[in-house]
Order: C-alpha cells, then sequence, then structure tokens
C-alpha cells in the first residue's frame, strides 16, 4: 500500500516504517512512463521507494512556464501506486520552504553555466538546492534520475560528491516514443505538426552518433536540424561523458535543446568517438 504525505511530519511517520535502504525518485508530477520506468528501476534493488511530486518554484525563471506546468495529482498517485512506491511526498511550497523563499542557495558552479545554465540562468541553483533538501528529507541511500536531463544529473553527482552526502546517484536512460520522441511533460503542449517537427531532435542526435569523428558528429546532426523549420535551436553540443572537454576517442556525449512552436524540448545520447577511415 501507498502512503501519502503532504507534510514533513507525516513524511517522517512514513520513514519510520521503512526496512532496509530507501530509494527516492524526484518528479515534477505530471508522471509518464519515464518516470514509472524510474521507479520500476528502483524498486529492483530497493524495496522501500518513495517518489517526491513538488513543482520547485526555485528552478523556473520569470518568463518560464511555472504557473501553466501541469499539476495532476490524482493521476499521479495512481501510477504510483501501480509501480508499487512505499511512499509519495507531495508537499506544499511552505513545507518545502518553510522560511520562504531561501536566502541561501547551492552554486552550480563553471558545469552549471553552460547549455541549458547558459539558457536558463538560476534553474540549476534552483534544482540542485530542493534535490539537496529532499534527499535529506526522504533519508535517500540512492537516487534514480534520467538521462534526458544529462546535465541535471551530472550536477547532482557533482554535488553529491563535493558535499559528501553520502547518498548514490543512479542514471536511468531516456524512455522514448516508438517514433524516438524522448518523454517529456512538456510534450502535451505540442500541436500535432509541432510533434512531428519535434522528431528532428532525435533524428539528429541519431544521425550525429552514426559518425566517429567529432566534426563529422556535429555536421549530420546540425544538417538534420537544419532542414526542419519547425524547431529553432538553442544548442547543438558534444562534450566529454560528463560534460568535460571533447575527447579524441571514446564515450562522449551529444546533447540538443531547441524550441518547437512555444515549447522548449531537450534531448542526448551517448555515442562513441573514434578515428574514422
Amino acid at each position: 500500500m501507498t502512503r501519502v504525505a503532504h507534510t514533513r511530519d507525516e513524511l517522517a511517520a512514513a520513514l519510520d516504517a521503512a526496512t532496509g535502504e530507501i530509494a527516492v525518485v524526484m518528479t515534477m508530477g505530471a508522471l509518464h512512463e519515464g518516470h514509472r520506468q524510474l521507479i520500476r528501476v528502483a524498486r529492483e534493488r530497493s524495496p522501500f521507494v518513495v517518489v517526491t511530486i513538488f513543482v520547485n518554484p526555485l528552478q523556473f525563471g520569470p518568463n518560464e512556464d511555472f504557473e501553466k506546468y501541469p499539476r495532476t495529482l490524482d493521476e499521479d498517485l495512481a501510477a504510483c501506486r501501480a509501480e508499487g512506491a512505499a511512499v509519495v511526498f507531495a508537499p506544499g511550497r511552505d513545507d518545502v520552504y518553510p522560511g520562504g523563499a531561501p536566502s541561501i542557495t547551492m552554486n552550480p558552479g563553471p558545469l552549471g553555466a553552460i547549455l541549458e545554465g547558459a539558457s536558463r540562468p538560476g534553474h540549476f541553483a534552483g534544482m540542485l538546492t530542493v534535490v539537496e533538501k529532499l534527499l535529506r528529507l526522504t533519508r535517500a541511500g540512492v537516487a534514480y534520475f534520467g538521462e534526458k536531463d544529462f546535465q541535471q544529473l551530472a550536477l547532482i553527482r557533482r554535488m553529491v560528491f563535493d558535499l559528501e552526502l553520502g547518498v548514490e546517484i543512479v542514471g536511468v536512460p531516456t524512455v522514448r516514443e516508438g517514433d524516438g520522441l524522448a518523454l517529456s511533460s512538456r510534450n502535451r503542449y505540442l500541436s500535432p505538426r509541432e510533434r512531428t517537427a519535434a522528431l528532428a531532435l532525435s533524428r539528429a542526435l541519431r544521425a550525429g552518433a552514426g559518425h566517429g569523428d567529432p566534426e563529422a558528429v556535429l555536421a549530420a546532426a546540425g544538417d538534420v536540424l537544419a532542414q526542419e523549420p519547425g524547431v529553432r535551436l538553442d544548442y547543438l553540443e558534444l562534450t566529454g561523458p560528463d560534460l568535460g572537454p571533447v575527447p579524441a576517442e571514446g564515450p562522449a556525449r551529444l546533447l540538443v535543446a531547441a524550441r518547437v512552436g512555444a515549447t522548449r524540448l531537450i534531448d542526448n545520447v551517448p555515442i562513441v568517438l573514434r578515428k574514422e577511415a
């Protein structure tokens, strides 16, 4: 049976019933198959999985979609129950930030200033602040995050390492629709025409991943995006596997962000660079 907690005291009482390691899956609600896959992967290791549902105001910019971000708590609770979550923590803003907006937040450092950080100032400071709070509130020993938000995953790993939080961070591969579109709560904003245009992102990543030379990777991906007028590119970047410099050979990451209509989408894939004949 899934227990639902809305306050810190209710969460603490629910966690007191845990035996063994506590796993956490953090979400902003509007759960889709990608979130459900995170819960399933977490349950394979930990019988006691906590799902958090909180639309965090700190990580939204002034012109972003905080007010219209989908809030579907009843459907989300049904999904968590179906996947066997032990606890759902769905707090209000005052439960997460009892003193109001915090005057001290996490500094994401240089890694938080590139890619998404360059396009969304303040986003990662707000994200890391709430993640650190929720790791402590849920008493998590392990936390699961999707690789679709790859920069977020990299920053959380760095924060946990630098601050010695003692939590294992596990990345779970991106879940996609059958046509390749990465699952996202924001996909529901797309019109049918925009959704078709959005497929250019995953096509571009696949095209880039078919090459081993860094210049060829970016050229192939860029060509696909240039052919889709419905996509307004924000960035297309090739990095190391930890978002550092591009290696001459070996594992790397290809990342893209673009607007389709009024909706901003991100995606990425792992690739292996090699010298091409």
